[in-house]
């Protein structure tokens, strides 16, 4: 999964997940992203207000699943500077930035309520849940990265869920 930030003719921003960049193209070319604030299809990406680096030893950026999962040495910071674009200022990025650590910090709590925290059994949950081995149901908990990488290559829809102190930089 991604996350852009998008903005309509309106210039309202809001996020979207998509499978992978794809995705985003074929849905947008087709008219099917619409702004959730005033229902306008005339939709683009905006600047992606935090710059996410990884602390220490950081993989090529092209390999989505390595950098998605490894949430505990991440930081995002919103102050790497304005981005060289005369449409976006640096309160639209600002406002961006907050709104992130908004909808995530709702995002968890929402899985906190009302999924089950099964911790460091998650990929085996997953695998029996989609076998069809296990009840049906919302579950969250930890994986190594070579676990999300197998879940993931098995076709196991999976998402991350930052922790709330990981999104402060």
């Amino acid at each position: 999964m991604i996350v852009f930030d998008l903005k309509c003719a309106e210039n309202h921003i809001f996020e979207a997940w998509f499978r992978n960049s794809e995705a985003y193209e074929d849905q947008a070319s087709a008219g099917q992203i619409v702004c959730p604030h005033c229902g306008d299809s005339h939709i683009s990406k905006s600047v992606m207000a935090p710059n996410i680096s990884a602390k220490g030893n950081r993989q090529s950026a092209d390999r989505f699943d390595e950098e998605m999962v490894s949430m505990d040495n991440i930081r995002v910071s919103a102050s790497s500077g304005v981005p060289e674009n005369p449409e976006i200022s640096a309160e639209d990025v600002k406002r961006a930035a907050e709104h992130m650590h908004e909808v995530m910090a709702k995002y968890r709590k929402f899985v906190q309520e009302n999924c089950e925290d099964v911790g460091d059994s998650f990929a085996d949950e997953a695998r029996k849940i989609h076998n069809g081995e296990a009840e049906e149901r919302g579950i969250y908990g930890q994986t190594t990265l070579e676990e999300t990488q197998e879940l993931l290559e098995e076709g196991i829809d999976i998402f991350p869920v930052p922790g709330s102190d990981k999104l402060d930089s």
